[in-house]
């Protein structure tokens, strides 16, 4: 299993159950790319979006980066973006984290791991940012991890919310909000962090665009 072969086996499987299952079901998913939701995930293997949301193929846009980031200078990540918004009209983008990122961790370690190190500084930033609130969790390493791991999705909803990609969209009228959530892959289950953004009020004045 997981071999080259066997994946192109996996995928004839897969091709014929999806047919006995809907008959036109790639003649719909040819025909047009309409998916409701952007997903700024991590490139954790075991945090697939469509899988733990239950969706199809099709019904979610997704970009995934280690530790899910949303870097103001990442054009991969912007250009996803203004494609979803745009072009894509997706109604709800969420940036989801999950507990335990490998990530999150190597930014709390006083080590180097090489060229990583130039991506995960933005999440020291965080961790530098909300520095007085790890003072409960001091003595406990999996608890730290996972503070940060909160605190980190909730930075990149704000992050996103500082582009002109979504401000722009939001002075047009759309009806496009910005979530938060976490996973737990320990039980497979997802927890909103409550950070829904929806509305250019929910931006400091610092980061409006006129």
């Amino acid at each position: 299993m997981g071999q080259i072969p066997q994946l192109f086996e996996n995928n004839r499987k897969w091709a014929e159950d999806r047919l006995k299952e809907n008959p036109d079901f790639f003649n719909k998913l040819a025909s047009q790319q309409a998916p409701r939701y952007l997903w700024i995930g991590c490139a954790d293997s075991r945090v697939p979006a469509n899988q733990i949301c239950g969706l199809d193929p099709g019904e979610v846009f997704v970009h995934r980066n280690v530790a899910n980031l949303v870097v103001h200078s990442d054009m991969n990540c912007f250009a996803v973006v203004q494609f979803a918004v745009e072009v894509l009209k997706v109604k709800d983008i969420i940036v989801c984290g999950h507990y335990g990122c490998g990530g999150v961790a190597a930014a709390l370690a006083n080590r180097s791991y090489g060229i990583i190190d130039n991506w995960i500084r933005n999440i020291r930033d965080v961790y530098n940012l909300h520095s007085s609130k790890f003072e409960s969790v001091k003595n406990d390493p999996q608890k730290r991890v996972d503070l940060l791991c909160e605190l980190n999705v909730k930075e990149q909803v704000l992050n996103l919310c500082k582009s002109n990609i979504i401000q722009k969209a939001w002075k047009s009228g759309e009806d496009l909000k910005v979530h938060g959530w976490i996973y737990a892959i320990s039980n497979g289950l997802l927890k909103d962090l409550e950070v829904t953004r929806h509305q250019l009020k929910d931006i400091d004045k610092l980061f409006l665009y006129d």
